[in-house]
């Protein structure tokens, strides 16, 4: 977020305080649920978690439509996690929905635990596909958007994925698919910390300009700052006022920093999948919460 105040970051970006605010504390509290949950494990894809937490919570605090009761209500919007090793950012947004109880992230990757390291459909509440192997999210994306269109469904599709994922012919297989079949009911989600297992993303494989690949495709294109609730608001609400059973898919780019919010991790050399020492944990904790309050949480 910019260093002016709340308010008059509102005012200028046309976004409400109360809006900007529900979403700025639910991007808090799946942070500070993500580190708790780390720590259960002493490591993990917790830099991936803060960096998206943003994004997640204006999904699921803002734009999805479900019913925290029913994670099956045939009306539902979907949610689909391409990146299986985000789970622990999703199992932290999933409890800030309601869906998954706060108390049950306790259990994260435990034996017998409905909230396994890498997300599974068939264990845990809300959890849509299992994303193990990347490159697969889209495709199954695309198939169920269209099937949702064959029933006449209002759902919308939204289909999380890494720029990782970029790299992989599947993807753009499936973003071809959805610009033939006139997806507007689809909205993809790309987070980019320019962040890969072997490396950075630009020495792996170079995948810019992503901005114009994705509208080259036929794709409805936004690339804006992926912690910057605003602008992602903004964003959504564009894919949203455009969305169609008949229309061009939406794509919303998101650069985004791994360990946002956490001075400690922000800056990790290895930060892909992280090893955080047994006193860091509360440092995290206590360097979240204290930039947190210095912008909005001190308005409230």
């Amino acid at each position: 977020m910019p260093t002016d105040t709340v308010q008059e970051y509102t005012v200028r970006n046309g976004v409400t305080q109360e809006r900007f605010a529900k979403i700025s504390s639910a991007a808090y509290r799946i942070r500070h649920h993500a580190l708790n949950m780390g720590e259960v494990q002493g490591q993990g894809y917790v830099g991936q978690a803060l960096g998206a937490a943003d994004m997640l919570a204006t999904v699921y605090a803002d734009q999805l439509r479900f019913r925290p009761e029913d994670p099956h209500w045939e009306a539902r919007d979907r949610f689909l996690l391409s990146t299986g090793h985000y789970a622990i950012g999703h199992y932290a947004a999933l409890a800030e929905a309601g869906i998954v109880p706060v108390e049950e992230l306790e259990t994260y990757g435990s034996d017998d635990s409905r909230l396994p390291m890498s997300g599974m459909s068939t264990y845990t509440p809300g959890m849509e596909i299992s994303g193990g192997s990347l490159g697969h999210g889209l495709t199954i994306a695309v198939g169920m958007a269209l099937g949702l269109r064959y029933q006449g469904s209002e759902a919308r599709v939204f289909n999380f994925l890494s720029d990782g994922e970029l790299d992989e012919g599947s993807t753009w297989e499936a973003a071809m698919g959805a610009h033939h079949h006139q997806l507007g009911n689809l909205t993809a989600m790309v987070d980019i910390n320019a962040l890969q297992a072997d490396g950075k993303t630009d020495t792996v494989l170079r995948t810019e300009p992503v901005t114009e690949k994705w509208e080259s495709f036929g794709w409805y294109t936004q690339r804006v700052d992926g912690n910057d609730v605003g602008a992602l608001l903004a964003a959504f609400d564009n894919a949203a006022a455009q969305a169609a059973a008949v229309g061009r898919p939406s794509v919303i780019l998101c650069d985004t920093k791994v360990g946002r919010g956490v001075p400690l991790l922000e800056n990790r050399e290895k930060a892909h999948f992280m090893r955080i020492d047994e006193h860091e944990w509360q440092i995290c904790r206590e360097q979240l919460t204290a930039g947190y309050k210095a912008t909005e949480g001190d308005t409230k």
